[in-house]
């Protein structure tokens, strides 16, 4: 790596310096060094969401969260018996250090990988009236609405694209001759694009159940036609194989301070005052990976929203599992982030 100091990190740093690390050295992962340069431990990807997933907080040290023996390499070592090592260990990096433990390169598959393709289905909901949108969507449906010089629903597809995903179906109902028009079959992205129309309202997950029955026996993506997103897909995916669950959920945490003092009581008697208390929750951020298995419980015919899928399959004994996302996520659910996605598109989604 020609610049290794971009990620790099002192065990003081915070997680959320790790997160600005991993993003700009874009390798999915940060490594801590000391003083010296010598290794002290890695930070991944996984590594932050693990702690997302325990509440760690933003301020935390990244001394708290790395992995403190992280499997490397010796200058001296070979190319052919790194790659080996690491292909052996499913490993996607490997720090490269010398014979004093100090940090001189990382070593990535990302070559390996760079042209790989993904056969799963992807699941787009494109169907819904945007009524919060109007009058924006009173003669365009919601994917169509650009956000910066491309409409919601294009940016969604070149994300998955990119990821190399090319196998997409789209649930439509308003306004769904314009989506067919504007897309067709998918050819001008050199991509397969497949419709399920909706003849009513079938709901966040009602539609699954048209989906053609001789798909790919492989997790199916799902996502909400109004998101904008930098969720990385291919690692949400290999997280959904790994964990061997029915289902994932990308999450998002989601703050909200009561703005009053809050009373905790025995009866009528004061035990505590909590002034104005920070409460954090996990809510939904409307990205799914769902096993083939889970299209058996929709019919196409009924409305069915996907929290309501999920509880299903949970009462059911399944195992569905949360992806929390830290990465830039927006739901344009109306004007105000309509407005917002407008502005980080000169950036982001250019």
């Amino acid at each position: 790596m020609k610049d290794l100091k971009k990620i790099l990190l002192q065990p003081d740093d915070t997680l959320e310096a790790a997160i600005r690390v991993i993003h700009a050295g874009g390798k999915r992962i940060a490594l801590v060094v000391g003083n010296d340069n010598k290794l002290l431990g890695s930070v991944t990807d996984g590594d932050i969401r693990r702690a997302l997933i325990k509440r760690v907080g933003m301020e935390y040290s990244v001394e708290k969260v790395m992995n403190k023996f992280p499997l490397t390499a010796l200058k001296s070592d070979n190319a052919d018996f790194i790659m080996s090592s690491m292909i052996s260990k499913d490993l996607i990096h490997m720090p490269i250090v010398d014979d004093k433990g100090v940090v001189v390169g990382l070593e990535t598959l990302q070559y390996i990988i760079k042209n790989r393709k993904y056969k799963n289905p992807v699941f787009i909901m494109a169907g819904g009236f945007g009524k919060r949108l109007k009058p924006l969507t009173d003669s365009i449906p919601k994917p169509l609405l650009k956000v910066g010089t491309k409409p919601i629903l294009e940016n969604i597809l070149n994300q998955f694209i990119s990821a190399g995903f090319h196998n997409f179906y789209i649930s439509t109902h308003y306004k769904a001759e314009m989506v067919r028009e504007h897309f067709g079959d998918g050819s001008d992205w050199n991509i397969s694009i497949e419709y399920m129309h909706e003849k009513k309202p079938l709901g966040t997950a009602g539609g699954l159940g048209l989906l053609p029955a001789n798909l790919p026996n492989l997790p199916i993506l799902v996502m909400n036609g109004d998101l904008l997103t930098k969720v990385d897909f291919e690692q949400l995916l290999d997280f959904h194989i790994k964990e061997g669950g029915d289902a994932t959920v990308c999450v998002r945490e989601y703050d909200f301070q009561v703005p009053y003092g809050v009373i905790k009581s025995d009866g009528n008697k004061i035990i505590s005052i909590e002034e104005k208390p920070l409460q954090k929750f996990f809510v939904n951020a409307g990205i799914y990976i769902l096993n083939p298995s889970m299209l058996d419980m929709v019919d196409g015919i009924n409305y069915m929203d996907m929290p309501k899928l999920l509880e299903k399959k949970i009462e059911d004994n399944g195992q569905i599992n949360m992806f929390p996302v830290y990465e830039y996520w927006l739901d344009i659910g109306q004007m105000e982030q309509f407005n917002q996605a407008q502005l980080d598109s000169k950036e982001l989604f250019k």
